[in-house]
């Protein structure tokens, strides 16, 4: 008789629900999720799976963080976190959390000791920005070899001044004459790499493998070096005073990885020094570039806000990397682009 209770009894237990967070609610536009794509996601779950949306936003600048009593609050249950960035807290939080996936490529601010020790399985967004940042570069690369420098100068004094295009030495190019110096090459890399090539460009480059020597060839020979290598202990202050003094003296240094990689000091006394032809900087060691920061009054300095990814095709590519690993998640398969926590990256 017991047994028969107990049978029935078991009999209404409701199954228990899996939870996913999406903390994907960005306050700049062109990143928050669109209503589409959380549908999708929705839909890709099996029953036995709920979809919590967290409605407060989140702040994706840099490896992104955000947190908020709402968000630790979900993730108390979570078995997978979707966000920008993964706090601290939800970490500490999540006592069932398996995979955490941050839809930023950076991880650096993401190693935190709750992180290192946890066995959560972390994935980014690696690749995700290749497209749009590539052609960032390409149109830093365009600026200086075309003198646009020199137009804006001119016409923001009113006047129609054609000397820094046709004087001996003129500082104008062909990038199908250039060299281009990729160091990393990475998913973003690799997109620089295939526009270069197809403009005629002579691409070098340098990733994980390389030594200091190919490292100090690269710096040599290019007109262009452009940085695009994770930010990890074994990058930071990658590019300084000696490797800066090493480049050719028409080069341009683009930077779009972080600026922890650059010494921006260095550069911006190389500069004043007139030592190489310019550096497009789209990031930095402090965001935002204080106004007080000599680059903004550095001569042959372009500056972008931390935005040569922004793209409304951000989540197309997104959403496609989110669907492919939840599915391979459900199937028990290995994730793409999981972050090995010892290297950073």
């Amino acid at each position: 008789m017991f047994r028969q209770r107990l049978s029935r009894c078991r009999s209404t237990v409701f199954p228990v629900m899996r939870t996913l967070v999406l903390n994907c609610n960005d306050e700049r536009p062109i990143w928050a999720i669109p209503g589409t794509a959380v549908e999708t996601i929705r839909q890709a779950l099996p029953p036995d799976w709920r979809l919590h949306v967290v409605s407060a936003t989140v702040n994706s600048r840099g490896d992104g963080s955000s947190s908020s009593p709402e968000v630790i609050d979900a993730s108390r249950e979570a078995e997978v976190y979707i966000g920008s960035g993964v706090p601290a807290e939800v970490i500490a939080a999540a006592r069932r959390l398996r995979w955490a996936h941050t839809t930023n490529a950076g991880v650096s601010s993401l190693m935190y000791p709750e992180m290192l020790a946890s066995e959560v399985v972390l994935t980014n967004a690696a690749g995700i920005h290749a497209e749009p940042m590539a052609e960032s570069v390409l149109a830093m690369m365009l600026y200086f070899a075309r003198g646009l420098d020199h137009a804006v100068e001119a016409q923001r004094r009113g006047v129609w001044d054609e000397t820094r295009f046709v004087e001996a030495g003129a500082q104008v190019r062909e990038l199908s004459r250039s060299t281009i110096g990729i160091v990393g090459l990475g998913g973003i890399g690799k997109a620089i790499a295939r526009r270069a090539e197809a403009l005629g460009m002579t691409v070098l480059f340098t990733n994980s493998r390389s030594t200091r020597a190919d490292l100090d060839r690269l710096l040599r020979s290019s007109h262009y070096v452009v940085i695009a290598v994770p930010d990890t202990p074994s990058t930071r202050s990658l590019i300084g005073a000696a490797e800066i003094d090493s480049m050719r003296h028409d080069a341009v240094l683009i930077n779009v990885a972080r600026g922890a990689v650059v010494d921006e000091a260095a550069l911006g006394a190389a500069l004043e020094a007139g030592r190489i032809r310019g550096a497009g900087l789209d990031v930095f060691g402090i965001e935002p570039l204080p106004s007080d920061s000599p680059l903004w009054r550095t001569p042959g300095v372009l500056i972008t806000p931390h935005a040569s990814a922004a793209s409304w095709h951000y989540w197309e590519r997104q959403l496609a990397l989110i669907l492919e690993n939840l599915n391979r998640y459900l199937s028990g398969k290995t994730l793409l682009n999981v972050v090995d926590k010892r290297r950073g990256y």
